[in-house]
């Protein structure tokens, strides 16, 4: 309970240090793989805030304090199935954590796959992520980060997404280091969130492309350290997609922290109420701080 009240201050106290903006990855105007259509972006709020159909991505962008500031950075890609965004539940509320913790965030509003606004439709999530990355990177001295302390972290299909980058990067898109959460990893349709495989490479792909985005298949030395944590319980994502990518790393050498609890379900965030699940941000902070 104490852990709990905590968290609540810690979330609800940091707009009184942090400053925050929206930015176009693509300001000129000119997004790669776009097609020009007349889809209106939607947002829904009930209990959550949930973004679909993104027509023009963003980042959304939290800065801790100066003085309290570590020089790590996290780039957070909510979850929602690649068909919405959890945009507050899965990002902006794990933003604010971060900025507590002298960490700057930074919330992906990346494109959703949609033959009707691209015609590579798979390839449009990883563009914006590799965009979001170098943006990052590039203006690292203006937002007081370390270029060399960026990080990548989703949930759910997100986590699918942060693992893609982390395994299929180019030289200024590579994150320092990877928080997957409750995430997609595989393609492989015995282990796979289907609706998230449909959404990304549809319900008839191709062995290539079902290779290509099984991203357990793709580990490499250097792919960056990293942080997972899933529940034994979740009857979305199965805990399989965890097992195997950790079973990756680890043959590749690569540093890697698992938590995997018996039960928590899937998309529980924060996990507030949670009981001892609740905890997990902590744990993640700890191992951030061991990181070189």
């Amino acid at each position: 309970m104490k852990y709990f009240f905590t968290l609540l201050i810690s979330i609800n106290t940091l707009n009184s240090f942090s400053q925050n903006m929206k930015i176009n990855l693509w300001p000129n105007g000119s997004i790669p793989q776009s097609i020009q259509n007349n889809i209106q972006e939607q947002v829904e709020s009930t209990d959550i805030v949930r973004i679909s159909k993104v027509q023009v991505p963003q980042l959304e962008v939290y800065i801790p304090n100066k003085k309290g500031a570590t020089g790590q950075a996290v780039i957070i890609c909510p979850g929602g199935g690649y068909a919405r965004l959890a945009y507050d539940w899965e990002g902006t509320d794990i933003a604010k954590l971060f900025n507590a913790h002298g960490i700057a965030a930074f919330v992906l509003k990346y494109r959703l796959p949609d033959s009707l606004s691209s015609n590579y439709p798979d390839q449009v999530p990883l563009l914006d992520a590799k965009q979001a990355m170098q943006i990052v990177r590039t203006r690292a001295a203006e937002w007081n980060i370390n270029p060399q302390k960026i990080g990548i972290m989703g949930f759910s299909a997100g986590g699918h997404l942060a693992s893609t980058l982390s395994t299929h990067f180019d030289q200024i898109s590579r994150p320092d280091f990877s928080i997957l959460i409750y995430p997609v990893i595989s393609m492989d349709k015995n282990i796979a969130h289907m609706g998230s495989r449909n959404n990304l490479i549809g319900t008839n792909p191709t062995e290539a492309l079902i290779k290509l985005y099984s991203n357990e298949l793709h580990i490499s030395a250097q792919t960056p350290p990293t942080f997972i944590l899933h529940a034994t319980d979740d009857n979305a994502v199965p805990v399989e997609n965890s097992l195997n990518y950790y079973q990756g790393l680890m043959k590749n050498g690569v540093p890697a922290e698992m938590h995997i609890f018996p039960s928590g379900g899937h998309g529980f965030a924060l996990a507030i109420g949670k009981g001892a699940l609740e905890k997990w941000p902590e744990l993640l902070l700890n191992w951030m701080k061991e990181l070189k």
